[in-house]
């Protein structure tokens, strides 16, 4: 195909050559902002620093987990529930959601070690009740 007495490809080329490139379009100052809105933007997904948050984070992940294990995704599913364990390490729940979706996937090991560890928890804290309740009649 000719377009004004020349071939198409010959065309499109010289025009893609005549192109200034990326990163003189850019110039410093561009860069400079894109790497501005990226740091800012990764402060933003940084975990939460309070206890509340901490609490917060680790609730979303257990009904996170809670939705994949429901929908048979139990792979997610213990994926959230060890992201939530990591979050806080002190609660039971992500232990235990941890080791129902291990037990599906058939890693009865790793299972046991989950629900010994929710087990554990969930002793610790009705212990710690316990004795705060002697203390404070």
């Amino acid at each position: 195909m000719l377009l004004r007495g020349r071939d198409t490809g010959c065309e499109l080329h010289r025009l893609a050559a005549r192109r200034k490139p990326v990163a003189r379009h850019f110039g410093r100052c561009g860069w400079l902002l894109v790497l501005v809105c990226v740091t800012v933007w990764s402060c933003t997904l940084q975990a939460p620093s309070t206890e509340a948050g901490r609490a917060a984070r680790s609730q979303q992940l257990i009904d996170s987990g809670n939705a994949a294990y429901r929908q048979g995704d139990y792979r997610l599913a213990v994926r959230r529930y060890a992201a939530a364990a990591v979050e806080r390490k002190d609660d039971p729940a992500a232990f235990y959601g941890m080791g129902m979706a291990l037990a599906k996937l058939g890693r009865d090991e790793e299972a046991r070690t989950a629900y010994q560890r929710a087990r554990d928890l969930t002793q610790a804290v009705a212990g710690d009740s316990a004795g705060a309740q002697e203390h404070h009649p």
